[in-house]
């Protein structure tokens, strides 16, 4: 990964994550992420040779709770901040048209 990132990359990128970004923004953004990408190329160059992969740096396992069986939301509550509802459903926007496969 001995390649620099370029402006066109990062916009490639933003476009991606659907950002607008201004020609500053990309420039500023190109260094940024060429110095992170140095730091994990320098890294690289450690060596791991015997290190456990761990997940955490401390001894701690997750803590769930107990699987009960509690009363639902309800339709009304979970519909209460809908922008737009269709009985008892979400109404969302159409997002294929009608020639797609889906």
């Amino acid at each position: 990964m001995s390649e620099q990132i370029d402006a066109e990359q990062v916009r490639k990128v933003a476009k991606l994550a659907r950002l607008q970004l201004s020609d500053s923004e990309i420039e500023e953004f190109t260094g940024q992420l060429g110095a992170i990408l140095g730091y994990v190329e320098k890294m690289n160059e450690l060596d791991t040779e015997g290190v456990e992969p761990l997940a955490h740096c401390l001894p701690i396992s997750n803590v769930f709770r107990a699987d009960e069986v509690e009363p639902s939301l309800g339709t009304d509550r979970a519909l209460a901040n809908a922008p737009e509802r269709d009985g008892p459903f979400f109404k969302v926007p159409k997002i294929l048209d009608d020639n797609s496969a889906a």
